[in-house]
């Protein structure tokens, strides 16, 4: 049987959509995250989950954070680590800020809302998140901001 997935509305206070992310948000700043507002969950939304990378990469799409079984709420905040995290593509758990070696990177905030909490230890990578998760999304919206490294 196929179910529909409801948009989310993902915005952030710091920056617009396809907009610039603030330097405190990353390696040249304080490497925290920003926060999230999410509109329009539906109504049996049980935890959210978070998938933030940069498919501009060198080598391929980067994982810059995974999070998961984050209570139900409309808003992630800044520097907070709100659920249990996953392994990012530098082999650690939580945030970890842009950082491009060149040129301008997108980094996309992926927010899911799902019907469970999932039954995934933490430390796992994306690939185990993908699949956990694959049953349980309700609905999906994403945020995209850009980043490149400042003049030292």
């Amino acid at each position: 049987m196929e179910t529909s997935t409801a948009t989310l509305t993902i915005s952030c206070p710091s920056f617009n959509h396809e907009g610039d992310i603030p330097a405190r948000f990353t390696c040249d700043g304080n490497n925290i995250n920003p926060a999230l507002t999410i509109t329009e969950l539906p109504e049996d939304t049980q935890a959210l989950a978070i998938i933030m990378e940069d498919p501009d990469a060198p080598g391929g799409v980067f994982d810059h954070w995974l999070e998961w079984n984050i209570p139900v709420t409309n808003l992630i905040r800044e520097n907070t680590n709100p659920g249990i995290s996953g392994l990012n593509s530098s082999g650690k758990t939580g945030y970890h800020g842009p950082c491009p070696p060149s040129g301008s990177h997108r980094y996309y905030f992926h927010v899911f809302a799902l019907d469970a909490a999932l039954d995934l230890p933490g430390h796992s990578n994306r690939e185990a998140l993908e699949q956990a998760m694959q049953s349980h999304v309700i609905a999906a919206g994403t945020i995209m901001g850009r980043y490149s490294r400042q003049d030292k």
